[in-house]
């Protein structure tokens, strides 16, 4: 099975890339950041993310996702960011590495659990604020910066989906996946 992870800049419209893929039959792996955030919201946390338990709470249920995912049907599934965006998180937002999340990382090393390319979606060059995505365009490059350098110290080349049209982005995504398999 091959694990592809697509990521990039907050409000690139991953999702939405994800949602048409996943309709147009691919197997999807939800984010884990954004319902950790919605849960903790719901329980009254107004900002989940400066808990020194945000990045492990995350971690978690990333490394649950992928374990069922590999029950679910296809030789391709599309992971929406991973724990090497975890730790990229955690870099970003001044937390340090939880054990849990090292752990995760060097299991994914060892286990080789992704696939070495990652689809890295382009910023529009604005960022929409939601109850989950607080973050300014500046602060979105910044955390772009980090993502892009985390990858490339981690040995992960990352391809870059460049920003337009959902039908154009899925389009180069699958043309992508074409000329890699």
């Amino acid at each position: 099975m091959q694990r592809y992870i697509l990521t990039g800049t907050p409000g690139a419209g991953k999702t939405a890339i994800l949602r048409r893929l996943e309709f147009d039959g691919h197997t999807v792996v939800e984010e884990a950041a954004t319902d950790v955030i919605a849960l903790r919201q719901a329980e009254g946390d107004d900002e989940p993310w400066t808990s020194p338990s945000f990045v492990a709470d995350v971690a978690t249920l990333q490394r649950q996702r992928q374990e069922r995912a590999d029950g679910l049907p296809g030789d391709v599934h599309f992971y929406d960011r991973s724990p090497i965006c975890t730790y990229a998180l955690a870099v970003y937002l001044g937390h340090p590495v939880p054990p849990v999340l090292a752990r995760e990382l060097e299991r994914l090393e060892e286990l080789r659990i992704y696939e070495k390319t990652v689809l890295f979606v382009c910023s529009p060059g604005f960022v929409t604020p939601t109850a989950a995505r607080r973050i300014s365009s500046e602060e979105a490059r910044r955390f772009e910066r980090i993502h892009r350098d985390i990858y490339g110290s981690l040995g992960y080349e990352c391809v870059p989906i460049p920003w337009g049209p959902l039908e154009v982005r899925v389009a180069a995504v699958k043309e992508w996946l074409i000329t890699a398999r």
